[in-house]
């Protein structure tokens, strides 16, 4: 099976092509290492960075934005989701600190300061 993509690690944007079999998976296209690297990723385990807002729940009509500290499985993105809808912080808070500790195995940190 083949499929195209286009690699978004750098702002190169090269046009990949990857060509699956089983668990062979030959990048053509690519200009560096890092887009061999992600096209097999994005073929074989495709992850996200998910980001989001949470309730503040001592401010009214706040809210925070966080985001996963590293990249969960493409799968799981819903259930990180369906998990920060429930989840409420108290402020102040500051950039970095950690609102939950695991999720889907990530830590969520809030990415801009309430004071």
């Amino acid at each position: 099976m083949k499929r195209d993509m286009i690699c978004i690690i750098c702002p190169r944007g090269c046009s990949l092509c990857a060509d699956i079999q089983g668990e062979n998976v030959t990048v053509t296209g690519n200009a560096c290492p890092k887009g061999q690297e992600y096209a097999i990723n994005e073929c074989t385990n495709p992850v996200r960075t998910v980001t989001a807002t949470v309730r503040v729940s001592n401010r009214y009509n706040t809210m925070a934005s966080v985001k996963t500290l590293t990249p969960v499985a493409k799968d799981k993105m819903m259930e990180v989701m369906n998990i920060l809808r429930q989840t409420q912080i108290q402020a102040p808070a500051k950039i970095g600190d950690v609102v939950l500790a695991d999720v889907c195995g990530s830590a969520i940190v809030i990415t801009k300061e309430i004071l």
